[in-house]
């Protein structure tokens, strides 16, 4: 804060507010502007640095041979994958998991949320919440080790599904079921991890206000509506426009791990296909074009999203 003093030498008094220096701020709360060192290090090195690397988006790189590339070839690799067929059906693939992990994945956490919110007991309340966090804090490795495990052809859902049909499907060589399974594991993975926002903006909302709407005669489902979900739509906002901004980075691990050349027509990603590209081919440029068109795609979005929603429901991350 800063400090106040009463001028009292005028007719009237005036109320002055000294503002200290930022430089002085920065000595008294040294130790907390400390902390900030390595985190700022971290995305110079790892964030920023890299970034000059796009560069070479524009000049034929060659391993071993310049940092920076060998010459300036302008817009070539970026009109290769404009006519490369195989580029546009990895874009498809990518936007549609990202549709579904919008549309599916986002909204769930919010319900499960609620539905917990809505709980009575404690201990069950705490039963569920913990046994809902547990799939966020295994690897991805174990995680597509299980998916493969249960959609084997012995594995437990075919044995469910062969009590009910008479015949096994073999899941992970048909490019029509990979979708399916990538979406329901990254459900069972994030649901209860991803509710924790949610529960925490929960407890902020002022108990007065359900009390109000008992008095008035509203039920749960019309406090719900009216009370608790405008309470949680800050958090909701916010994270909606965080995960448009990354509505094209579909998980690299989890797709690497469980797709094969069988399922690539439906499973292949813009991140599996710069990794076979880009260090398998080792045609680097190519996939560094490709990966700065995504970059301004998810760019764009977030962008477009935080404007619209400051528009809508004046509620943006800035």
């Amino acid at each position: 804060m800063g400090k106040v003093v009463i001028n009292t030498t005028g007719k009237q008094p005036k109320i002055i507010i000294y503002k200290p220096s930022k430089w002085k701020r920065i000595q008294k709360d040294w130790q907390l502007y400390s902390l900030l060192i390595l985190p700022i290090v971290y995305f110079v090195i790892f964030k920023y640095g890299p970034m000059f690397g796009n560069i070479i988006a524009f000049r034929r790189f060659v391993p071993g041979g310049k940092l920076y590339g060998e010459e300036w070839v302008g817009l070539r690799y970026i009109m290769m994958f404009i006519n490369d067929p195989t580029f546009w059906n990895v874009f498809k693939n990518t936007f549609v998991l990202g549709t579904l992990s919008l549309v599916i994945c986002f909204p769930l956490p919010i319900i499960f949320a609620l539905l917990l919110n809505e709980l009575t007991s404690k201990k069950f309340k705490k039963f569920v919440q913990t046994v809902s966090y547990l799939p966020h804090f295994l690897s991805i490795v174990i995680i597509a080790g299980m998916v493969l495990q249960l959609t084997s052809m012995n594995g437990t859902i075919n044995t469910v599904v062969e009590f009910f049909t008479g015949e096994r499907i073999n899941f992970m060589q048909e490019a029509g079921w990979f979708r399916t399974i990538y979406i329901s594991s990254e459900v069972w993975q994030t649901l209860g991890w991803g509710a924790i926002l949610y529960l925490a903006a929960l407890t902020n909302i002022d108990h007065g206000l359900y009390e109000a709407a008992r008095i008035d005669g509203a039920n749960r489902w019309k406090q719900t509506i009216h009370i608790t979900i405008p309470g949680i739509l800050p958090t909701i906002i916010t994270l909606l426009i965080l995960n448009i901004g990354t509505f094209l980075a579909v998980g690299f691990e989890k797709v690497l791990l469980l797709y094969n050349p069988l399922t690539y027509s439906t499973s292949d990603v813009i991140s599996t296909y710069l990794y076979r590209v880009g260090l398998e081919s080792s045609n680097f440029s190519y996939a560094t074009a490709i990966g700065l068109f995504e970059s301004i795609i998810g760019l764009t979005l977030i962008l477009s999203a935080n404007f619209i929603s400051r528009k809508l429901t004046e509620q943006s991350l800035w």
